[in-house]
């Protein structure tokens, strides 16, 4: 199947998603990734799948998803490998256009300083960039790279992708445990994304058993560090940690606004303390939480901050 879903997506809204990479062809191995190791590790472009067949099966999923009442935002693409490598991308957008729904191509822009690729991905109205690591060494540790590609190059070709691109440009960041969590890389990353200019920054972390055994997510107390830093130098920062349920819910119900808000953005205490009040709630409600070990409670340049627990970890104090 080389359509999907549609399936909620944090930040598509209901996305239809397309594979377009057969499992697992890819420029990078990184060391989070759920599909496992590499199978083939490449960097040339090639054809994978005729683009009007990939057309039609989207099509007949989007009229699947029509009879079922469905609503669809997005056509995504979000492969078992890197989309980019698809030699097809631009003819399959442009045949995807036809349909009136608007496109999407999360990718971890290991190819974007290639011209060909920025041409495809003009024609997308939404693009995500993958931006774990500016430093080679962490960007080798985190990826695990084709042997091929350099890094300085990569990035170039980000900030040239985003000088011309049209659409919604946004970026993803991972953060693991003892590797890219540091202030001084994430620091580093701020300022390219300063750079990059993206609409939205998005701070991740491996939510599903990774490939490398042993690797953890970064702390709620580094997370809450990268926003911070990340938001003195950008717009638009959020959380992209994929909590269980529906976490955009804002169902009225205090605890319930809690956990969606801090599920996405770090609440300073003052924070919490003017949404009890607009919901005529006490503090009780937060200790409950963090006693049940729902939220965290961090710091961050002597503030205080409430994070929502980090996946695996309920029960730990």
């Amino acid at each position: 199947m080389k359509a999907f879903g549609p399936v909620p997506s944090r930040r598509l809204g209901h996305s239809l998603g397309i594979n377009n990479i057969p499992p697992k062809i890819c420029t990078y191995s990184c060391v989070y990734c759920q599909l496992g190791n590499t199978i083939s590790m490449q960097v040339e472009r090639q054809n994978f799948y005729e683009a009007k067949e990939l057309a039609r099966e989207v099509k007949q999923k989007i009229i699947e998803a029509e009879k079922k009442g469905e609503p669809i935002d997005y056509l995504t693409f979000v492969s078992d490998g890197e989309p980019t490598l698809d030699i097809n991308l631009g003819r399959e957008i442009e045949l995807l256009e036809l349909l009136n729904t608007k496109i999407a191509v999360i990718m971890n822009a290991s190819l974007v300083w290639r011209e060909d690729v920025r041409e495809d991905l003009r024609k997308a109205d939404w693009v995500s960039l993958k931006v774990d690591a500016v430093s080679r060494e962490i960007w080798r540790r985190v990826n695990r790279p084709h042997k091929s590609l350099e890094l300085k190059t990569v990035l170039d070709g980000m900030l040239q992708f985003a000088s011309s691109f049209e659409g919604e440009l946004t970026t993803e960041t991972m953060l693991i445990q003892g590797i890219n969590d540091n202030y001084e890389e994430i620091a580093k990353i701020a300022d390219f994304l300063t750079e990059l200019r993206p609409v939205k920054a998005y701070l991740a972390i491996p939510t599903r058993p990774p490939t490398q055994k042993g690797l953890k997510a970064a702390s709620e107390s580094a997370i809450n560090m990268a926003y911070q830093v990340f938001s003195q130098k950008l717009s638009n920062v959020e959380y992209l940690i994929g909590y269980e349920g529906n976490a955009f819910a804002f169902t009225g119900e205090v605890e319930a606004d809690l956990l969606s808000i801090t599920s996405v953005h770090p609440m300073r205490e003052e924070a919490i303390a003017e949404l009890l009040k607009k919901a005529n709630a006490e503090w009780d409600v937060v200790a409950r939480l963090v006693e049940q070990n729902k939220l965290t409670e961090t710091e961050y340049q002597e503030k205080k901050f409430y994070v929502r627990k980090l996946p695996g970890r309920r029960g730990q104090k």
